[in-house]
C-alpha cells in the first residue's frame, strides 16, 4: 500500500496538471489512446492553461517520495468558451486524475472531499463535472452525491449542489 498527502496546487505544479488534463481522458476498452497533442487544442487547454487565475481552486495527492500521483481542479469559464460540464457562468467545471498504479487506494476520494470541502469553504453553491457513462469514476462521483443532469454527446453531465 502507498502512502500519500494532499496538498493545495501550486505554480510548480503547471506541468503535472496537463498531465493529468491528459490522464483524465477516458479511453474505453479496445479503444486507441488519444494524441498526446490533443490537451493543447482549446477545447480541452481551457482547462489547464494560465492556471492560477481567480476562481481556480485544486489539490494534487503526493506519495512518500514526494512524486506527484493525482490532481483534482475546478475552473469557472465563461459562457462563450464553455467547457464539457458546463452549467453556467459561477458554477465550476472540475476534473480528477489519479497515476494508474495509485487508482483504488482513496486517492480520488480524498482529492474530491479537499477540493469540496474548499468550495464550500468559499460559499460555491454547486460544481459540474463531465464523464464517459462507462468510466469507473462515475461510481466515486455518485457516492460524493453529484446526480447526472445532462448527457452531451456520448458524455453525461454531473452536478452537485454544495
Amino acid at each position: 500500500m502507498h502512502t500519500w498527502s494532499i496538498r493545495a496546487v501550486t505554480a510548480d505544479d503547471q506541468n503535472f496538471l496537463w498531465e493529468t488534463l491528459y490522464l483524465s481522458l477516458y479511453v474505453r476498452e479496445g479503444e486507441p489512446p488519444f494524441d498526446r497533442e490533443v490537451i493543447y487544442e482549446p477545447h480541452l487547454a481551457k482547462y489547464v492553461e494560465d492556471w492560477g487565475q481567480a476562481g481556480d481552486v485544486g489539490y494534487t495527492a503526493i506519495n512518500d517520495q514526494q512524486q506527484l500521483i493525482g490532481a483534482v481542479t475546478a475552473r469557472v469559464l465563461p459562457a462563450d468558451n464553455q467547457g464539457y460540464g458546463y452549467i453556467d457562468e459561477v458554477t465550476p467545471e472540475l476534473g480528477l486524475a489519479v497515476l494508474d498504479e495509485y487508482r483504488g487506494q482513496g486517492v480520488g476520494t480524498a482529492l474530491m472531499q479537499a477540493l469540496l470541502t474548499e468550495l464550500r469553504q468559499q460559499q460555491i453553491a454547486q460544481v459540474s463535472l463531465s464523464v464517459d457513462p462507462s468510466n469507473p469514476v462515475v461510481r466515486l462521483y455518485e457516492r460524493l452525491g453529484f446526480e447526472k443532469v445532462a448527457v452531451v454527446g456520448t458524455s453525461i453531465t454531473m452536478l452537485l449542489v454544495l
